[in-house]
């Protein structure tokens, strides 16, 4: 199923000549509190409320171990080393991640099925859902690069799209993250607020911002003003464990100089319902592999 050509309003206007902000337009939870699924109405409110939600243990001890495996595989083929969905340290030339690992390995392809994952996005999202992104982040210990304070969805929007905001993600936690190896920060509420960064969006935009953002970075001013009123929230937990967060959470994550290795799997649902159209705020939109365009429902 290929992107439809169509005139769609600008709910969310970013990358002009001024940041702004702009209320949110859309739910935060578009199903019903009483549909069935893996979340129960609490979860879902909390989720409303903070726009996120961590889970303590998703996956066990013994799946984990197969994924971290199957992870140690994808990173150390040299085929897909040289592939272009493998995004490289700057400095270490290490792999830092490497994307649409659910149609690279059908190990993660099978994650992406599982109704503990999928269930809980078509419960948030209200509908069908399709895969709009996924990868694994690699962090080594000892000097992996952090990425610094975003929201999803304002590149998201800009580059990939996508009209509003139905589109919801979960990093599952391969290793230990601890309070020091450059863990997940999210500022609670902040989904709430659209923060529309200032300056155009460069040609082939996405092959540096995976490296190191710069186009669609909010200001200094702004994410004070944010942290202010927020407040910041940092994801600790075992193997095993996940977050879920909405795509327009203002979220970062620090440096790892610890000697703790920190390696997730990150999937992105959107609903088939907010399929993608073109770019709101770039010159042309970013590969299939990054921001897809096929909206076929995951079963």
């Amino acid at each position: 199923m290929n992107t439809t050509m169509t005139n769609v309003t600008d709910l969310y206007p970013t990358r002009g000549a001024t940041e702004v902000t702009t209320p949110r337009q859309d739910p935060v939870v578009w199903g019903s509190p009483d549909t069935p699924g893996p979340f129960d109405a609490a979860g879902l409110q909390s989720f409303e409320r903070d726009g996120f939600l961590a889970v303590e243990q998703l996956i066990t001890e013994d799946e984990v171990a197969v994924y971290r495996r199957e992870l140690d595989r994808l990173v150390g083929d040299s085929a897909i080393r040289a592939d272009e969905r493998s995004i490289v340290e700057p400095t270490s030339q290490e792999i830092r991640s490497v994307f649409e690992v659910h149609r690279i390995s059908e190990v993660f392809a099978g994650l992406v099925r599982d109704e503990r994952v999928v269930g809980r996005a078509r419960q948030i999202l209200g509908s069908d859902v399709y895969v709009h992104q996924s990868r694994i982040n690699v962090k080594p210990g000892f000097g992996a690069s952090g990425f610094y304070w975003h929201s999803d969805f304002e590149t998201w929007h800009a580059e990939d799209g996508l009209p509003n905001m139905r589109t919801v993600s979960v990093s599952i936690a391969l290793t230990e993250n601890y309070d020091t190896n450059g863990g997940l920060m999210i500022m609670p509420g902040s989904h709430r607020t659209f923060l529309g960064c200032a300056g155009a969006t460069p040609k082939d935009n996405y092959k540096k911002s995976l490296q190191m953002q710069d186009a669609g970075t909010p200001s200094d001013e702004a994410l004070t003003a944010l942290a202010g009123q927020y407040g910041i929230k940092l994801f600790t937990g075992r193997a095993g464990s996940a977050t879920w967060f909405d795509c327009n959470c203002m979220h970062g994550s620090g440096d790892n100089i610890t000697p703790f290795p920190r390696s997730n799997v990150f999937i992105v649902f959107n609903s088939v319902e907010n399929a993608a159209v073109d770019p709101f705020s770039a010159p042309v939109r970013r590969p299939e592999f990054i921001g897809a365009r096929d909206f076929t429902p995951v079963r």
